[in-house]
């Protein structure tokens, strides 16, 4: 037994399809350009669903709506030392603020199919990328009163 408290970093993902095209975002990273779902650590005092919506909004300039929870994932990123819990939500767009400026180390929102997805795996920030992907075209949905936050 050690004495070191394990802890996990707490993320969220949006899932977020029109005309079979998935919302990705290309960042930089320590690793170069990767692409990962609009997603981020949520900050204090803030709903799973409230994290989802800001950190879409902050790294492709889209509102969206929550409507369901794709599902939780555990990974950890062996380079970094790192696990993290995903929360992944799928659901729709709202609207679009095209003059908005991204997110710190965001490059561009781009569209992409499932087949774009899978061809560019060497180039995502995680496997849980083409996962979360998979598993919402799968039919996971699951509903969004799954998480309770008490305040």
């Amino acid at each position: 037994m050690t004495d070191t408290i394990w802890k996990p970093h707490v993320t969220v993902a949006a899932i977020l399809e029109q005309d079979g095209r998935f919302l990705l975002v290309e960042e930089e990273t320590s690793q170069g350009l990767k692409f990962n779902q609009p997603a981020g650590h949520m900050e204090a005092h803030e709903s799973l669903q409230q994290a989802v919506v800001r950190e879409a909004l902050e790294e492709t300039a889209y509102d969206i709506e929550p409507e369901f929870l794709v599902g939780v994932y555990r990974w950890h990123a062996a380079h970094a030392n790192t696990t993290y819990l995903r929360f992944a939500f799928a659901g729709k767009i709202l609207r679009h603020h095209p003059g908005q400026k991204l997110d710190t180390g965001i490059v561009r929102a781009v569209w992409m199919t499932l087949d774009e997805i899978r061809a560019t795996t060497e180039r995502h920030r995680s496997p849980l990328i083409l996962q979360c992907v998979e598993d919402y075209l799968a039919g996971k949905r699951y509903p969004l009163e799954l998480v309770t936050h008490y305040e």
